[in-house]
């Protein structure tokens, strides 16, 4: 039986090859950012939230790609809840059922109706206005969104569509309202 001697020269060079290549990828793979996503859903939702947010004299957002895999998770656990971002990002919610079920025109239409309940002569939070004053905050640069088909019983009694945006930096905080809610344009 013959056997096949290998210098040791080359199966070090080789060793430090290989090596060298699983170093790469790992960085690649750790190093990298998420792929934007671009398709008609985050060209929708950033389209919408940029026609409101013009008529309130604010400048257009993103799509932020960071956000998307989590926002997906948390809509799909159909609960009708704010997480807890920990400041992280600002957060609308929205849900209705029937069929076809509503979408993120529905979404931000309901949030842009607030504007007629905001009080620009005593700027602030409220319940009643928030969503809204999220949508336009002047220094949010960064959106995504997700939507869920929730089964009946956890949202509604019926089957239901829920949508979950998520805004960077956030919105809401108390102080900054009247250089971050224009007056409409």
């Amino acid at each position: 039986m013959s056997s096949l001697r290998i210098p040791k020269m080359v199966t070090s060079t080789m060793a430090r090859i290989i090596l060298f290549a699983l170093v790469v990828c790992a960085t690649v793979g750790l190093g990298s950012p998420a792929p934007e996503r671009r398709d008609a859903w985050s060209d929708q939702v950033v389209s919408l939230h940029n026609q409101a947010r013009a008529r309130y004299g604010a400048r257009p957002v993103t799509w932020n790609p960071g956000l998307y895999s989590s926002t997906v998770s948390y809509a799909q656990a159909c609960k009708f809840v704010h997480s807890d971002s920990q400041g992280k990002y600002g957060e609308n919610l929205y849900a209705g059922t029937g069929n076809p079920g509503p979408g993120i025109a529905d979404a931000v239409q309901s949030w842009m109706s607030e504007a007629s309940k905001y009080d620009y002569s005593k700027p602030g939070f409220s319940a009643a206005t928030g969503h809204f004053t999220q949508v336009v905050w002047k220094s949010t640069t960064q959106v995504t969104c997700a939507l869920a088909n929730c089964p009946a019983n956890t949202i509604f009694p019926a089957p239901s569509h829920y949508i979950v945006c998520r805004y960077t930096p956030p919105g809401n905080y108390q102080g900054q309202f009247p250089q971050n809610v224009g007056r409409p344009v």
